[in-house]
């Protein structure tokens, strides 16, 4: 079973440690230029568990195996959009940075229903060189909606997932 909560201070070599991980990982499988020159940085890593937006995600034994932000939004590399349109303009939250460590498969299924069980709007981007990423946020049922660009010019595309009045209404297990 996997749960999830705020990061702390003291969980931030076990965060830095993941995303060590999620570079290789990513440089493995044709995503060599995300989260490149020390990105995240320790000090993004802390400001975001002081402002409550970091999480982590523990195995049974109390091992952090995973990491995500979850924010809500506005976002500001989210109001300009090209080549689509978001699906709604709702509040919404921001899914960014979603990582794990490589040794525990259901991580990212822990991660969307965590987070669909606090916002049924999100939004999220990624790499367009990411086709792991891309390939997970299709199976969980987000739609591309267009092209963004980070705060340093970088194009990312981004998705969007709202759930249905049925899907909120479905039983969780």
């Amino acid at each position: 079973m996997i749960t999830i909560r705020h990061s702390l201070p003291k969980d931030l070599d076990a965060i830095i440690e993941i995303f060590h991980y999620a570079r290789q990982f990513m440089k493995e499988h044709g995503n060599p230029n995300q989260w490149i020159n020390g990105y995240p940085s320790a000090e993004l890593i802390l400001r975001e568990i002081t402002n409550c937006t970091n999480y982590v995600c523990e195995n049974e034994n109390g091992e952090i195996i995973g990491t995500f932000c979850f924010i809500p939004g506005e976002d500001p590399t989210y109001a300009r959009i090209d080549d689509g349109n978001w699906l709604n303009n709702e509040p919404y939250y921001v899914i960014h940075r979603m990582a794990t460590n490589g040794k525990q498969k259901g991580i990212a299924d822990a991660c969307f229903k965590w987070c669909f069980e606090h916002c049924n709007n999100i939004r999220v981007d990624t790499h367009h060189d990411n086709l792991v990423m891309q390939n997970i946020l299709k199976k969980y049922g987000f739609r591309r909606c267009g092209i963004i660009y980070t705060h340093n010019g970088t194009s990312r595309i981004a998705y969007q997932r709202t759930l249905t009045e049925k899907e909120l209404s479905l039983p969780t297990e």
